[in-house]
Parts: C-alpha cells; structure tokens; sequence
C-alpha cells in the first residue's frame, strides 16, 4: 500500500515542491481589506498599542487575513495583560505567557517561524534559463 501524499503547505515549507504538484490541495483565506481599527473589547492601552503596532506589518507581509483577525486581537489582549502585570511588580503566570506564545506561534510572528512564511520580494528571474533543454 503506498504512503499518502504529503500535503502541499507542508512540501511549500521545506522547499521540496515540483512544477507538476498539484494546487488543489491547499485552502486560501481572504485577505484582510486594510489595516483594522482594534476592537473595543481590549482590555486597556497596552492592548491597543500592539494592535496598532502589529496589525500593520501582519497586513504588508499578507498574513493578516479576515480569520486571524480575532487571534490578532486574543494575542493583543494577552499582551496588554502581560505587561499590566509587569508594570504592577507581579510576575505573570507561566499559562499565560504561553498562551502568548501559542497565540504568536499562529501568527507566524516569532523568527522561529519566519522560514514558513514565503517572502514577499519578487523572485530574481534565472538568466540562465535561455540555455535550458526542453523537456521530453
């Protein structure tokens, strides 16, 4: 019995994808149409500030999309927690900082997981190409 194909994000994110991988195996979320306004329900301004700080580079680099819109703002509320938390002399509990960290990891924020995210620069076209052999 043959193993079952490897789905296609998982052969994008380790680079071993071919020119006759099918496409159909892969579902693409709307992306979200500008920056939002954070939501009301943040629990103070620190909240808010990272909002406004993140929303706009998860958005230029296409990661923002209508369905992550609610991790954005748990994410956002987590942090405003965390450092309310800080600021008062606490130190928080170790659940919520991974929370945190779940909630980052979802968003490919951290630099662990940038090497999943394909970049947004477009691709240098291969001078060589012209000297290719055609394919039988």
């Amino acid at each position: 019995m043959p193993r079952p194909r490897k789905p296609r994000n998982l052969r994008l994110i380790q680079g071993t994808t071919r020119a006759d991988d099918d496409a159909g195996d892969t579902t693409t979320l709307p992306l979200a149409q500008g920056v939002p306004e954070p939501p009301d329900w943040l629990p103070n301004i620190h909240a808010v500030k990272e909002w406004r700080r993140l929303a706009p580079i998860l958005h230029a680099n296409k990661l923002l999309t209508d369905a992550s819109l609610s991790t954005l703002a748990m994410l956002c509320a987590v942090h405003g927690m965390l450092v309310a938390a800080f600021a008062e002399g606490f130190l928080p509990q170790a659940s919520t900082l991974a929370q945190f960290r779940m909630l980052s990891n979802d968003l490919c924020i951290p630099p662990s997981c940038a090497s999943k995210v394909p970049p947004q620069t477009p691709k240098r076209v291969n001078r060589f190409v012209r000297f290719q052999r055609p394919q039988e």
